[in-house]
């Protein structure tokens, strides 16, 4: 059951993230954000929180993969598009499960499949 529902809500994290990115592109270019703006105190202090949040959850999936060219694809992609590549990898992580899985199947490294 929580399977199920961590993916409806990574689900709707994706697409949310995707619409509103796509409304703020058809308003105004990233690079045209004013000067006043970009510089603004709490402006930079939740880039930073953010940013943090993104190395912090990256910790956990560098954990999970266990190749590290994954692992950097995947640091690049999270610091580019930020929620919108976590919530895809948390999609891919989730649909690889079964709907019977636990919290702890998602979270745990899995040990590698042998034949």
């Amino acid at each position: 059951m929580v399977v199920v529902l961590l993916r409806v809500l990574f689900s709707g994290v994706l697409v949310a993230m995707l619409a509103v990115t796509g409304w703020a592109s058809s308003q105004v270019a990233l690079w045209k954000i004013p000067a006043s703006v970009g510089g603004h105190p709490w402006f930079i202090a939740t880039l930073f929180d953010t940013y943090f949040a993104f190395l912090t959850f990256w910790l956990w999936l560098a954990y999970k993969e266990r190749y590290w060219p994954a692992r950097l694809v995947w640091l690049m992609a999270i610091l580019l598009l930020g929620n919108i590549a976590m919530a895809a990898y948390m999609l891919l992580q989730l649909f690889r499960l079964p709907r019977t899985a636990t919290l702890e199947d998602l979270l745990i490294r899995q040990p590698p499949v042998r034949s």
